[in-house]
């Protein structure tokens, strides 16, 4: 009676204070698990988590007074489920789709407080060009007088085994379309969205490619007229924390729950799904998008390989019919910092999740020398990867990765790193480049290390004479169009406009018979330089397109090297050719080969993967004077989709010698 009054005296209090609204219906009801044949339960008096047996797959989830969270007309095996895409590396062939079916079911811990289970999948030899070839273990996780529950897994390759590649990794809840309404993902992008059933070919008309469709005759009438496409909704791995979903009608939220990103491939700034109709609601761990094959990975006949993904924390909310629905919002943010502060947590039972005395910190400082510049690294992001060459962790998909920003004065810190080696990898916002320390850092259980003061010089070969755009990895700083009004997403007609679809097709309407020309100290590059270099659409097709940039020289070194960098934020089966004074000449000065399949300008990044290069120009190819000119040629054009997103670019003279 005394823990019932007290927990009811704090949740009174916090109400009173619109902290917090959720009230379990009995708070001392501890975890219960029931075992049926074909079927396990879950119950903690807060909500009802149903699994299939053996099979793990989540088939039912009772809460707040709804028999079924997720869309019960599905079969049980396309509810809430973890899945993989793969290929046979010997047969090749298209990605085998495969959910996660567990073999051998386990009771791991059960008392009052907790229960886990585990639901096994083991590798069958005689299904192996049908069945990945990994050991995967399912783990679920209820505590008591939690409203919610929590699933990890560990994937496991042999070193008998076959190879393979593993195009894509998740978690998978299919909701209820009959409650679930309203989708969030940060405080502004949240929105009303379609029913699944306004892309029936009756009510859409499907646009460039299946994904996107426009809504011609949707349930909701004021929907009509807008584009739905689930790329619109992907984000950034460091900022995918909390999305999820809401039922307007019964009060009722669910959310997906990441307190670190540290089994995500691709780093911080790897872009991944999140929720999108359906309702479908998303946890990414492995894929190729906004990056292509860089970031699958491909394993070998007789390579071992062990990595854990998760735990992830699906949490349920709600509160009364008259209360706003920004307060189930407030309430998962709140439920996220209570997850942030528990991480890593110290229930998961698997040997193979380090608890906190077993992982170790890194602390130091970074300062950037940029021959006149000299200051602390505000704002860089450091991390830690696995051993490679300067810049890979973009492009690493096998193992942990631990990030954190740099404070106002360089200083950083790393925690709760899990025991091996790793290489020490950091960019700065404001400068091009990448930096990784020179030493492997190993860690081991318990260890605080400290690396000192380190020192990043950006690429740099003379003073600068002129210089294009923002170096932070990102195209957003450039001229974005409008985009064409009769495919609007109403969501983004204010900010983040460079989700809006179609808008490569803008480009040809802006420069219908020539290209580009930026003029250095005329042109303002939030105005005149179009975010993304795409083929230019003609009557009779595609053509590649050629920039200009034209500039002058007040003073020029004919025996002496230019140096002309181009950072580039994302690339499409393109190229870059670089001429100079000479937009016709049949050999570039440079070319960068055919490079990235991001797929960003399609799928609505406004960056993917990061290239940069530097372009060596003799001073006998200027002009002393106004009338020079560097051509940037993309001439790749067999779709729309092709092209660059520059991040920044920069003229420098020739070194100096003080």
């Amino acid at each position: 009676m005394l823990s019932k009054l007290l927990l009811f005296l704090a949740f009174s209090i916090d109400n009173a204070l619109g902290v917090r609204t959720v009230l379990p219906s009995d708070p001392v009801m501890g975890v219960r698990l029931r075992i049926e044949d074909r079927q396990v339960i879950l119950d903690n008096g807060i909500l009802q988590v149903s699994f299939s047996k053996p099979g793990g797959m989540v088939t039912g989830i009772i809460y707040n007074g709804i028999d079924n969270l997720l869309e019960k007309r599905n079969v049980e095996d396309n509810r809430g489920y973890w899945d993989v895409v793969w290929n046979d590396l010997a047969s090749g062939g298209a990605g085998i789709f495969n959910t996660i079916k567990g073999t051998c079911f386990e009771v791991i811990v059960e008392d009052t407080q907790k229960v886990e289970l585990s639901f096994k999948q083991v590798w069958d030899p005689s299904l192996k060009s049908k069945l990945v070839p990994l050991n995967i273990d399912k783990r679920f996780i209820m505590l008591a007088n939690s409203s919610g529950f929590y699933t990890y897994a560990i994937y496991e390759h042999l070193a008998t085994w076959p190879g393979f590649s593993l195009g894509e990794t998740r978690i998978c809840f299919k909701l209820s379309k009959d409650w679930f309404d309203y989708m969030a993902l940060a405080d502004n992008r949240q929105r009303k969205m379609p029913s699944p059933d306004d892309r029936l070919p009756s009510r859409c008309r499907v646009l460039d490619y299946q994904e996107a469709v426009l809504l011609t005759n949707p349930i909701e009438k004021e929907l009509k007229g807008e584009v739905d496409d689930k790329y619109q909704y992907s984000s950034d791995h460091k900022d995918i924390q909390l999305h999820g979903w809401i039922s307007t009608y019964r009060r009722t939220g669910f959310w997906q729950i990441t307190p670190s990103y540290e089994y995500r491939s691709g780093g911080p700034t790897k872009q991944s799904l999140t929720s999108h109709v359906g309702p479908t609601s998303l946890t990414v761990f492995i894929s190729g998008h906004y990056s292509g094959k860089d970031l699958i990975p491909v394993f070998a006949d007789g390579e071992h390989w062990k990595m854990v993904y998760g735990p992830i924390f699906i949490y349920c909310n709600s509160v009364a019919q008259d209360e706003d629905l920004d307060t189930l919002w407030s309430d998962a943010k709140l439920q996220l910092m209570e997850e942030v502060e528990s991480w890593p947590y110290s229930f998961p039972a698997s040997r193979e999740f380090p608890s906190c005395d077993e992982r170790g910190t890194v602390s130091g400082q970074l300062l950037v020398n940029d021959r006149t510049i000299s200051r602390a690294a505000n704002g860089a992001f450091v991390g830690l990867a696995l051993p490679g060459e300067c810049g890979s962790w973009q492009r690493e998909s096998k193992g942990y990765q631990f990030w954190t920003r740099a404070d106002e004065n360089g200083y950083f810190s790393i925690k709760w790193i899990r025991e091996g080696q790793y290489n020490l990898y950091a960019w700065v916002p404001g400068f091009i480049g990448d930096y990784r320390y020179d030493n492997e850092i190993t860690i081991t259980p318990g260890c605080n290390l400290g690396t000192g003061v380190l020192v990043y010089e950006p690429p740099r070969s003379g003073p600068t004479l002129w210089e294009i755009g923002i170096p932070d990895r990102l195209a957003a700083e450039f001229y974005i169009p409008d985009p064409n009004p009769n495919y609007i997403n109403r969501l983004y007609v204010n900010y983040d406009r460079f989700r809006q679809y179609g808008l490569w097709e803008r480009y040809a309407d802006l420069y219908p018979n020539a290209d580009l020309r930026y003029i250095v100290g005329v042109s303002d590059y939030t105005k005149d330089w179009f975010f993304a270099q795409v083929p230019r659409k003609t009557s009779n097709g595609y053509v590649g397109t050629t920039w200009e940039i034209n500039f002058k020289l007040d003073d020029l070194n004919t025996n002496g090297n230019y140096t002309l960098w181009v950072a580039i934020a994302s690339a499409t089966l393109a190229e870059l050719q670089v001429r100079v004074n000479d937009a016709n000449t049949n050999r570039p000065l440079f070319s960068s080969g055919l490079i990235g399949r991001d797929n960003s300008i399609a799928r609505h990044g406004i960056h993917g993967l990061y290239w940069l290069y530097g372009v060596g120009i003799p001073g006998s190819m200027l002009h002393l004077g106004s009338n020079n000119s560097i051509f940037l040629t993309q001439p790749r054009c067999t779709s729309p989709f092709q092209g660059i997103l520059y991040d920044y670019i920069r003229l420098e003279s020739p070194p100096t010698t003080n």
